[in-house]
């Protein structure tokens, strides 16, 4: 388990919008299966009801407006030098979003037993 000798982590997050894509897929998707291959503690992606981001349009889910490239977050959580290494390949693809880094404490990590 990569938490075993060290609770601290980093959290990291990537805002995007669901139309984005990488190589024909959804880049959400493509993002966790990368994080998947590089063998990271684990991935969540996160659909928004509403924001906007650098270029100020309003991304919602209000009938009136309805948006087709709502908010998406992809967060993952892993050891800092992982998430380091891991940084090179979100560079490579994402376009146009934001990415952040925060300290994140872990304070559990474990999967159940079959």
């Amino acid at each position: 388990m990569p938490f075993s000798t060290s609770n601290k982590g980093q959290l990291l997050r990537i805002f995007i919008g669901d139309a984005d894509r990488w190589e024909g897929k959804p880049l959400y998707e493509a993002l966790v299966l990368a994080a998947r291959a590089q063998g990271l503690a684990g991935a969540t992606v996160l659909h928004g009801l509403m924001g906007f981001g650098a270029h100020a349009r309003m991304h919602t889910a209000a009938i009136l407006r309805l948006s087709t490239d709502l908010p998406v977050i992809v967060e993952i959580v892993d050891l800092p030098e992982r998430i380091q290494a891991f940084l090179p390949t979100v560079d490579t693809m994402v376009n146009d979003g934001l990415v952040t880094i925060e300290a994140a404490e872990v304070l559990l990590y474990r999967k159940r037993e079959k």
